[in-house]
């Protein structure tokens, strides 16, 4: 349900059309939600038979014509079920790209090195972006932090699992390998 919490907190904000709705996302949140544009639009009509929003349409100019919602009373009761829900919960984190570690000794010690360092070149991009967001107001910016947070953590973990595995360097005897990296 974070997906409809964003949304109708958004609404509560200020009434909007779903354009704008997904800027702001795509601007401020991309790092923090994988909620693309059909999902939202989807999302916006459903909670609009549910009546937690209106949709009226509006246009300017010679513009096309745009639905533009706005929070009702029953969305805001909604939205704040939601929050404290969101607030009180616990979701464990999944990490999908980890299963690859349960198997990395089916792979020559460089070669898994080699994956592992590319994984940590992509978890860098990623805090380094994350860190380059600028500022937000209010409970926005906790978002922000936690995921900071998340990726810093990520990357030390993947260092320790990297100082952690065989090096090839390590187990070379007189030039010839040993049982342990001629797997």
């Amino acid at each position: 349900m974070d997906r409809e919490l964003l949304l109708l907190g958004l609404l509560r904000r200020h009434q909007m059309h779903g354009y704008q709705l997904m800027e702001y996302v795509d601007r401020t949140l991309a790092r923090c939600t994988d909620l693309k544009r059909p999902t939202a639009y989807f999302l916006l009509d459903k909670m609009a038979e549910a009546g937690w929003v209106t949709c009226t349409q509006s246009r300017a100019g010679h513009r096309p014509v745009r639905q533009v919602f706005q929070l009702t009373a029953r969305g805001e009761a909604e939205f704040q079920r939601l929050l404290r829900a969101g607030l009180a919960g616990y979701t464990p984190a999944r990490f999908p790209d980890d299963m690859g570690l349960a198997f990395i000794d089916a792979l020559p010690p460089a070669e898994a090195l080699d994956l592992l360092e590319q994984r940590r070149a992509a978890l860098a991009d990623a805090l380094a972006a994350a860190r380059a967001v600028p500022p937000h107001p209010g409970g926005t910016q906790l978002i922000i932090d936690h995921q900071v947070r998340h990726l810093e953590a990520e990357v030390e973990w993947l260092d320790e699992v990297r100082s952690r595995l065989p090096h090839p360097k390590r187990n070379v005897r007189r030039g010839a390998e040993s049982p342990a990296s001629a797997r």
